[in-house]
């Protein structure tokens, strides 16, 4: 008996499809996986120009100080006073200071001293405000209460007059010293920035996931939390290290920074700013070079600042 149409029909659906070789599943590309907030980050700021040149600065001053041997061949404490504020002469690009010592040889052996003590007290601070603003954002209650006061109480200290009281107290001032110091009053921006980051990535979907299947608050602070709030930090530290090389210049050119026998720039400004009027290159040189330091730093603030901030660079 012959078979009906629609019999047929379901015998070459399934002849074809015994025919039809069964292929695995796409991999999925490699270019329609998610990217994180890093990648697009440093899309944003390999971008701009701004980042290359105070990144290559900020590169440059680094290499000084930590190898001043390779950039300079003279030493920064011997004296003649035959050469006493004398000019620029070969072997001398930038002449000599009041009591004859080679003014680039202490500008390339300085720059250790400013930029140690930044480092310092850009890392100190910026540990202590996270530590701080991250317990005071996510348990709250009177731990939060307890912060946001004393952070009232140091932010109405300016950091360079809080150190200045602090410091004149101090006899044997070192670098560790002067950077703790201004640490002691610049924790609580960094504290209040955490503070606010935190709250917000608490309120988040994934923290309230992770609370719902039981995991630690304290373990869901560390690994989710904190990671997804460092931002608005590191921001801040990229600035603060250029602001605490100003402070330690500042501190030093008051002659209660870092002793006048540590080579630095700011010891440097210091001491020159007698002869301002009859030898001015001693004191433009060191204040050349700690204004170029401090740019970069503040440039490549503006460039991060820009690339962690989803706002910031929708509106670029």
């Amino acid at each position: 008996m012959p078979s009906s149409p629609s019999q047929l029909s379901a015998d070459h659906f399934v002849a074809d499809l015994e025919e039809t070789p069964i292929r695995a599943v796409d991999a999925v590309d490699e270019s329609e996986k998610p990217r994180s907030s890093w990648t697009d980050a440093w899309e944003s700021m390999r971008s701009r120009p701004l980042f290359w040149i105070s990144g290559v600065l900020i590169l440059l001053i680094i290499a000084v100080a930590i190898f001043p041997g390779v950039f300079n061949h003279v030493s920064a404490t011997s004296a003649n006073l035959n050469n006493s504020n004398g000019s620029p002469r070969a072997g001398h690009i930038m002449g000599f200071t009041y009591q004859g010592q080679d003014v680039y040889a202490r500008l390339i052996v300085g720059a250790r001293a400013s930029l140690t003590v930044g480092i310092l007290a850009t890392l100190i601070c910026t540990v202590i405000g996270i530590i701080i603003g991250a317990l005071a954002g996510y348990y709250g209650g009177w731990l939060d209460a307890v912060v946001s006061r004393i952070g009232d109480i140091f932010f109405s200290i300016p950091t360079v007059l809080g150190a200045i009281v602090i410091m004149t107290t101090i006899p044997n001032r070192t670098p560790l010293t002067v950077a703790v110091i201004l640490a002691i009053f610049a924790w609580p921006q960094v504290a209040r920035q955490m503070r606010g980051a935190v709250i917000s990535a608490a309120a988040t979907d994934y923290v309230m996931a992770s609370t719902a299947l039981g995991v630690s608050r304290f373990r869901i602070l560390i690994r989710h939390v904190v990671p997804n709030a460092i931002n608005p930090v590191i921001v801040i530290a990229t600035v603060s290290l250029g602001t605490f090389i100003v402070a330690e210049s500042t501190l030093s050119f008051l002659g209660i920074g870092l002793p006048g026998t540590t080579i630095s720039w700011g010891n440097d400004i210091s001491s020159a700013q007698t002869y301002l009027r009859t030898a001015p290159l001693p004191l433009l040189w060191p204040a050349v070079a700690l204004s170029i330091t401090v740019l970069s730093f503040l440039m490549m603030g503006d460039v991060v600042r820009d690339a962690l901030d989803p706002k910031a660079r929708a509106r670029r």
